[in-house]
């Protein structure tokens, strides 16, 4: 007798593929996916804890931690100084830096889309383990997707981050007072002005590279030399004016600074000018801020210029009592100008 089942085959057979881009079978669970994961996506990561194929990572930590998250879906994927991958990978770590902590591990999701190319993949999979050791933090765990064509943009990246906490005292607006002192690690502006440049195909005289880069190393050097760090904070989306006035409206106090003392080279703001853009609200993804006690400026500024992220170090202004959540701007000829976070959308897909 026949099964009324019998019309279905006992197997769904794989698509047939040219080999060169990602196809909906490569987050199927099978074969595909399997061969996709194992030549590709764990040999570049190449951790011993992905080598046991597993569904999560077994990790041995101690002490407090710090946790955090975030997603990458910059356009295009590949830019002047880094691709989505160092993104990715740098953006996460510096989260974790300006936690106070010493990153340790990192898990990667990454959701593609049918039709991407695996060549591209390849490249980006190895900034990522290029970035991570560079980094000195492990890829532990991950996840991988693939969805219809048209439904993701091509890649996004989610990674996540681990680490343990080294700062002697809790990091963060509410640690602030009166009388500390801003740093800006460097020039502003790089990354949001190459990300943009490179999209819009725009040819600038001369190239506007990223400044993506890991800053751990430089403020992991700032705990160990004993400097009171009361705050720190990474200039990404934003840029330098989103994170000077989320500080100061959560501490409840006023921030000034120099115009004239914040660094921006001179074919960003080149840049910034012909296309109407304030180089104070440009993204960043290697420059940060950190905030100490006016009597440690000096010892804070000289560590910090030793290490390539933050050679430019800089201070830039000061924490006063004032109106809670202002932020000033003494500009070059002496006038004061407020600073605010954007009400609209400048550069999307910049992270």
């Amino acid at each position: 007798m026949t099964s009324k089942n019998s019309h279905f085959p006992n197997a769904c057979p794989l698509p047939a593929t040219s080999g060169d881009t990602i196809q909906l079978a490569h987050g199927g669970g099978g074969r595909a996916m399997a061969r996709l994961i194992n030549s590709i996506i764990r040999p570049a990561f190449d951790d011993t804890e992905l080598d046991r194929q597993h569904d999560g990572a077994t990790l041995i930590l101690d002490g407090p931690l710090a946790f955090t998250t975030d997603s990458y879906v910059v356009q295009p994927f590949v830019f002047p100084g880094g691709d989505i991958g160092t993104l990715a990978i740098n953006g996460t770590v510096n989260d974790l830096a300006m936690c106070g902590a010493h990153p340790l591990y990192l898990s990667v999701g990454l959701i593609l889309e049918e039709g991407l190319s695996i060549e591209l993949l390849q490249r980006i999979v190895g900034s990522m383990r290029a970035a991570a050791t560079a980094a000195g933090v492990r890829l532990v765990t991950g996840d991988t997707k693939v969805v219809d064509r048209g439904k993701a943009d091509g890649m996004f990246i989610n990674t996540s981050g681990i680490g343990r906490l080294v700062s002697p005292t809790p990091i963060g607006p509410a640690s602030i007072a009166p009388g500390d002192v801003v740093i800006l690690s460097g020039d502003i502006g790089r990354h949001g002005m190459a990300v943009m440049a490179a999209r819009e195909g725009f040819g600038f005289e001369t190239v506007i590279e990223s400044d993506c880069a890991p800053v751990a190393d430089a403020v992991l050097a700032l705990f160990e030399a004993g400097v009171e760090v009361h705050c720190l904070r990474d200039l990404t989306r934003g840029g330098l004016a989103s994170a000077l006035v989320e500080i100061a409206e959560t501490a409840r106090l006023a921030i000034s600074i120099d115009e004239a003392a914040v660094p921006v080279a001179d074919h960003v703001l080149a840049a910034c000018e012909l296309l109407g853009l304030d180089p104070f609200h440009v993204a960043n993804e290697g420059r940060f801020i950190a905030i100490v006690p006016a009597d440690q400026v000096e010892q804070a500024r000289d560590i910090l210029t030793q290490y390539s992220s933050s050679s430019g170090a800089v201070v830039i202004g000061r924490v006063y009592a004032g109106n809670g959540g202002e932020v000033t701007c003494r500009g070059i000829l002496g006038v004061e100008r407020a600073i605010d976070m954007l009400s609209g959308e400048q550069l999307p897909r910049i992270c």
